[in-house]
């Protein structure tokens, strides 16, 4: 797995195309979901845009009217920042300034919010025991893909704040 260092102003890492494939979809499912499926009822965008005033809906609803649009815009852009700075070429590089590294630990951060919840884990969760035992009832199974994958940028996302605080 690559890890994002610190290189002057940049923070680069060089992957391989199944990370650059996986990082693509990814994102590219986080901008289908604000895009084309963004429904209040789904829990992942009640996870992304929870309520600000729980215990009041008339207020939550809103502020959600004044405010829902920027925080949607926000999220595409922030996926998107994976997108443009994905490599097309076999090279893998990815270099990243401070703002798009920005950008990608809150998209990443969503994705992960995102798929926490597709996959029922909790704060609770201790993600090597889930995958662990999902291995071990079907390793060829999506859950053990899927699990993978939230593991694996969970790892990405500290990496690249790793190389932030350096």
């Amino acid at each position: 797995m690559s890890t994002f260092r610190r290189h002057g102003d940049h923070y680069v890492a060089r992957l391989a195309p199944d990370e650059v494939r996986v990082l693509r979809k990814v994102a590219a499912e986080v901008v289908g979901l604000l895009t084309e499926g963004f429904d209040h009822s789904d829990p992942v965008v009640g996870r992304l845009f929870p309520d600000i005033y729980p215990q009041d809906p008339v207020d939550s609803a809103e502020f959600r009217q004044y405010t829902e649009g920027d925080l949607k815009t926000g999220k595409i852009d922030q996926a998107g920042a994976i997108l443009a700075a994905l490599p097309d070429d076999t090279d893998g590089r990815v270099r990243l300034d401070a703002e798009a590294a920005e950008a990608w630990l809150r998209a990443l951060n969503d994705a992960r919010l995102a798929m926490g919840v597709r996959l029922e884990l909790t704060d609770d969760t201790d993600l090597t025991s889930e995958l662990d035992e999902a291995v071990l009832e079907d390793p060829g199974s999506t859950r053990v893909f899927q699990l993978s994958v939230y593991a694996y940028l969970g790892y990405v996302q500290e990496s690249l704040l790793n190389a932030l605080l350096d």
